[in-house]
């Protein structure tokens, strides 16, 4: 049987990449989407304008790519991942079958990317393989984001740092054909910090500015209006937490939930995910390279000041990672979620305002993003936090 196209709408832009051959089999071939221009007037005109933005573009992203005449919609898949929780993108994928269905794709398949055993039909398989393969562009992704960010705001030639992480990006990829092993996982992250360490910069003057806040509007430059880049041209070094951080996160609160072998499926992963973060994270720190503490630590680091029984949608991480780059120096951070995310108003917002009271020395600004939601209103937000000098 020929395998199939499977696209994968962008999600992380500094994972995906990666992220995307841990999905390849004899069944799917992965494409990652990068479809960008009028996603939100697309998806909202089959998603209501009361779903969460991601869900919108997402919706409008994978119409565009089926639209382009690229694909054969008989011989594709799209992969939507359900995290399982109280958040509406869990219940997406039911929403985007009968997206599908009235713009007259019924053929498409819509295949399930989670971990928590629901929507089992549609299920895709999650071997040992995937998980090993995952991890690996888990932590070379973040490997990479740290170092290039890093590393921008000091370059001497402008565009530098980005077209390294591009060499790596694309030099990695080969190495995901395969598990690779912890040994290669670290060889390879040490031989990035070396590679970055090699970039010619100048001195000048950087102030940090963290960026905390829902996965998808933290990660996608979609989901921010590309705000990684605006932080870059304005002189700023950005620093946010990565996908390990997030994925530990998930298995520490949900390793809680659920039938027992689920629970003991989370805790061996997350002990073995937890490890390799933090030999990645030493290499990292031994090359003067700030970063986050490991989750375990932060998470110790934050009690008393993050609300760690709530781990509903990104719960605690978030003010667990305000706290964290504010241990590490870091005086404004950014809080960026949608509009439309329910979970994130509730227990994310709701942590704001005692986290301030709590940090009195750091600023923190939040910004919503939304297709309602002016440039202007969203620029302004985020000056507010750039021109604060603090005193």
């Amino acid at each position: 049987m020929p395998s199939k196209k499977l696209l994968i709408p962008s999600l992380l832009d500094d994972h995906f990449p990666l992220l995307r051959h841990a999905f390849a089999s004899r069944y799917w071939q992965p494409v990652l989407l990068t479809e960008d221009r009028g996603l939100a007037d697309l998806g909202l005109r089959y998603v209501h304008s009361e779903m969460c933005y991601p869900a919108i573009l997402v919706a409008g992203q994978i119409l565009a790519a089926l639209g382009s005449g690229r694909y054969d919609p008989a011989a594709c898949g799209v992969l939507i991942g359900q995290a399982g929780d109280e958040c509406r993108g869990s219940c997406f994928i039911r929403i985007m079958r009968r997206v599908l269905d009235r713009a007259g794709y019924p053929e498409v398949t819509l295949v399930s990317l989670n971990v928590r055993g629901i929507e089992r039909g549609a299920a895709l398989p999650v071997s040992p393989a995937m998980v090993g393969r995952a991890l690996a562009a888990a932590v070379w992704g973040d490997t990479l984001a740290i170092l290039r960010n890093q590393f921008r705001p000091v370059e001497a030639v402008p565009g530098a740092a980005e077209a390294l992480w591009r060499e790596w990006t694309d030099r990695l990829a080969p190495d995901l054909a395969r598990v690779p092993s912890r040994r290669r996982i670290l060889e390879r992250c040490r031989e990035m910090t070396a590679s970055f360490q090699t970039l010619e910069t100048v001195s000048r003057p950087v102030e940090d500015v963290a960026v905390v806040g829902e996965v998808y509007t933290k990660n996608c430059r979609l989901g921010n209006w590309d705000l990684m880049a605006l932080l870059a041209s304005e002189g700023y070094r950005v620093r946010v937490g990565g996908l390990t951080w997030q994925a530990l996160y998930y298995m520490d609160s949900h390793s809680l939930k659920g039938p027992w072998l689920h629970r003991l499926f989370y805790r061996a992963v997350r002990r073995y995910t937890a490890a390799v973060q933090e030999e990645m994270l030493a290499i990292l720190r031994a090359a003067d390279i700030p970063t986050l503490p490991p989750l375990p630590r932060l998470k110790r680091q934050a009690a008393g000041l993050a609300p760690l029984r709530v781990t509903v949608a990104d719960g605690w991480l978030i003010a667990a990672e305000a706290v964290g780059w504010a241990d590490a120096g870091c005086r404004k951070i950014l809080c960026v979620q949608p509009f439309a995310c329910l979970p994130g108003h509730v227990f994310g917002k709701g942590q704001y305002p005692s986290l301030q009271r709590a940090l009195p020395h750091v600023r923190l600004v939040s910004v919503d993003y939304d297709a309602s939601t002016g440039e202007g209103t969203v620029l302004s937000r985020i000056r507010m936090l750039l021109d604060d000098d603090l005193r």
